[in-house]
């Protein structure tokens, strides 16, 4: 009883807590934003947006252009002159070079810093793979050209960062395969086997022992399909009209809407996913981009006929990928979403949550607490138009002292005549006097202080002039070496702000997105090649919230002065090397190799590790580090050898000496001995020995021992 009163309560509990999760659901759901309601916030900020960009700061931006292409102003008139200065673009062509030498000189331009000691080789690879990515996977020195470029023209220069998921399909037809090999490539799930015909091998068999009937073998024809993911992280950089943002924004982190619209086909939307009729229903053969006056300024020769297409795979539709902060969920937080709308109705296609807005934005001039800046368009425009007015009205002046008008007296002179401006052409006239030319004095010469003064002004605007750009060769001949260097560095300094300015904003965010879509998109390894090695690169272990530093060669002079100094620093440090050994406190072979290693970039080798290597890496050749076994063994028995043989050596030499010396010692007694017998004969027999000759054969044979001696100590030396 007991047993079923508690199955009773927990069937209760299950039911009531199913009762109150339904009921959050359903308040969930209430609260939750449906599609409509989004659809038209979405919308709103669309078209408020598009207001600003097409009607505000388009118009500016395309004026811009014209400045820059030396467009005619539009107040031209016939028969005058109508040259246009080109300041505008002669300030950008002076400032754009010395930008791309400053973000594009270096393989590793920005560098990522580690948030751990663990993290500093992360840290190192995910620097050496964003370069890579930005210099070999995209073309990232055309990408910033364009971004630059548009942002000293037209205000801002914007470069987008995606993760493109492209899949690598590839398709092969093999033959022959038994139920094995078959069942091991259908086994593999990333490949697709379609069997294109099975056929029996041979003839079928009888079983001996049972009599039945075996089936031949099948063998098959199969085609295979393997179909792997390549994605890439892909850099562009986009038209400043297709890039929208709320008039309030301050900048991209900040801003509550930001989006990017094009036209595209109805056959790009379906590679992207979206259904086709859904799509094809969205196709207009207009946008509203075919009223943006930037888009036709750049590009005359646009029409708004470009979206006639018969074909409905190929029409036109206004696709428009925004990032809005909204509360979709209904907990009471905005948080930024990616909402795809397309077609003039703005139509929601896809709707998901995102951490970040894939924009990196590059302005010369950013004013605090605005979006959109000065461009060196805005500043230097001015002057273009009042020296193109300057110039015109004295090519004017100078046109009419050279050709003067003519005074005619009516019916006295042949008009045909008077308005032949050929050189020697003669001029018929009835009576002396009846055409006279209307003299004019060339007054030019007062236009030519004006035209300097300005000059001056843009000089002192933009920094750039004709002596630090290197165009007049005479313009600093006569200045002592402070004056040029002043002038010089006049200029950098307005280059290096713009490049400081570019390094803190666009070039930081854009690595950051760059190293955030590798981290949260590239789900394998990858093998690439590195200063000469192949590497595996793995992003999914790196920290994808690590801060970058932007290494631009800012203030220190040009090419030719940085690598001489470099190359004084590198002798100094062989010097230290050499006075206070390798190990030393000043110095060491990691930090002559970083050296050598600049030196060898600034001469323009992008890839120093060709000349130099790392001393990090440097190991012992295995002869030295590792001697042979057996080698050392031989070494070891050949001195054992040695040391025997010079052991043996001192034994015989010693016993040699000692054979010697008891031989010497038999000689003298035996000697003594015949001595005593013969003098002891001759007292008992009285009969006269002969001593002496007993003493000379004793010595003869005391030489032949001794020779013999000699010869076993020759032999045994030998």
């Amino acid at each position: 009883m007991k047993k079923e009163i508690n199955d009773l309560v927990e069937n209760l509990t299950e039911v009531t807590d199913d009762l109150i999760y339904d009921e959050m659901d359903e308040e969930i759901d209430d609260d939750q934003m449906d599609e409509t309601e989004l659809q038209s916030i979405v919308a709103k900020e669309i078209d408020d947006s598009v207001d600003f960009i097409d009607n505000t700061v388009s118009p500016v931006r395309a004026k811009a252009t014209e400045y820059y292409r030396g467009d005619p102003f539009g107040d031209e008139e016939d028969g005058r002159s109508q040259v246009v200065s080109m300041d505008v673009r002669d300030t950008v062509q002076a400032i754009l070079p010395s930008l791309m030498r400053i973000f594009t000189g270096s393989e590793r331009t920005v560098e990522f810093m580690p948030q751990s000691a663990e993290d500093v080789d992360a840290a190192d690879q995910a620097t050496d793979y964003a370069n890579f990515i930005m210099n070999r996977d995209n073309r990232g020195f055309l990408a910033l050209h364009s971004a630059f470029k548009d942002a000293l023209i037209r205000k801002m220069g914007i470069i987008k960062v995606w993760f493109d998921e492209n899949k690598e399909i590839k398709t092969y037809d093999m033959t022959g395969l038994d139920d094995n090999a078959l069942s091991a490539l259908m086994a593999d799930p990333e490949v697709d086997v379609e069997i294109v015909s099975s056929e029996p091998y041979g003839e079928d068999m009888v079983d001996p022992m049972t009599g039945a009937v075996m089936p031949a073998p099948l063998v098959h024809d199969v085609r295979l399909t393997h179909e792997r993911s390549n994605g890439r992280v892909k850099i562009a950089a986009i038209p400043p009209e297709e890039f929208l943002i709320d008039r309030r924004a301050t900048s991209l982190e900040e801003a509550e809407f930001v989006a990017h619209r094009r036209a595209v086909t109805v056959s790009e939307l379906v590679s992207m996913g979206y259904d086709e009729d859904e799509v094809e229903d969205l196709a207009s053969d207009t946008d509203e981009l075919d009223t943006n006056v930037e888009r036709y300024t750049r590009n005359p020769a646009l029409t708004t006929m470009t979206n006639a297409r018969s074909d409905e795979a190929m029409r036109k539709v206004m696709y428009i990928e925004t990032y809005i902060k909204v509360d979709f969920n209904g907990d009471g937080i905005a948080e930024l979403r990616k909402v795809c709308v397309a077609g003039n109705g703005k139509k929601v296609l896809s709707n998901e949550p995102v951490d970040a807005i894939p924009f990196a934005a590059f302005c010369p001039d950013p004013e605090p607490h605005d979006f959109f800046g000065m461009s060196i368009a805005d500043v230097v425009s001015d002057i273009q138009r009042i020296k193109s007015v300057i110039m015109r009205n004295t090519l004017d002046s100078l046109a009419m002292s050279i050709h003067p008008r003519m005074t005619v007296v009516e019916g006295q002179a042949s008009i045909e005549d008077v308005m032949n401006t050929e050189v020697g052409a003669i001029i018929r006239q009835k009576s002396a006097g009846a055409v006279q030319p209307l003299s004019m004095p060339f007054v030019g010469q007062a236009a030519f202080p004006v035209l300097e003064y300005m000059d001056a002004v843009k000089e002192a605007r933009t920094g750039i002039s004709r002596a630090s750009a290197g165009l007049d060769a005479g313009a600093l001949q006569n200045s002592t070496a402070t004056a040029v260097n002043a002038v010089v560095s006049a200029s950098q300094e307005h280059i290096e702000m713009i490049a400081r300015v570019f390094a803190e904003t666009g070039m930081k965010q854009l690595y950051k997105l760059i190293l955030k879509n590798v981290v949260m998109h590239q789900d394998q390894p990858r093998m690439i090649r590195l200063r000469n090695e192949f590497v595996q690169i793995d992003p999914s272990v790196w920290d994808a919230g690590m801060d970058c530093v932007v290494n631009v060669a800012l203030g220190r002079g040009t090419t030719n002065e940085r690598m001489a100094v470099l190359t004084s620093i590198a002798q100094q440090q062989r010097q230290a090397m050499t006075e206070m050994g390798a190990q030393n406190p000043l110095t060491d072979m990691t930090k002559l190799s970083n050296t050598l290693k600049e030196i060898t970039e600034l001469a323009g080798f992008k890839d120093s590790s060709r000349f130099w290597s790392d001393p990090a890496d440097f190991q012992p050749s295995q002869q030295e580090q590792k001697p042979d076994v057996n080698e050392m063994f031989i070494q070891v028995q050949i001195q054992q050898i040695q040391a025997d043989i010079q052991k043996k050596t001192a034994e015989l030499e010693l016993e040699r000496q000692k054979m010697m010396l008891e031989d010497d010692f038999k000689r003298d007694k035996l000697e003594a001995d015949i001595l005593i017998a013969a003098e002891e004969m001759k007292a008992k027999y009285g009969n006269r020995m002969d001593v002496e000759k007993l003493k000379s054969d004793m010595a003869i044979n005391r030489e032949v021992m001794k020779a013999q001696a000699d010869v076993i100590k020759q032999v045994t030396n030998d």
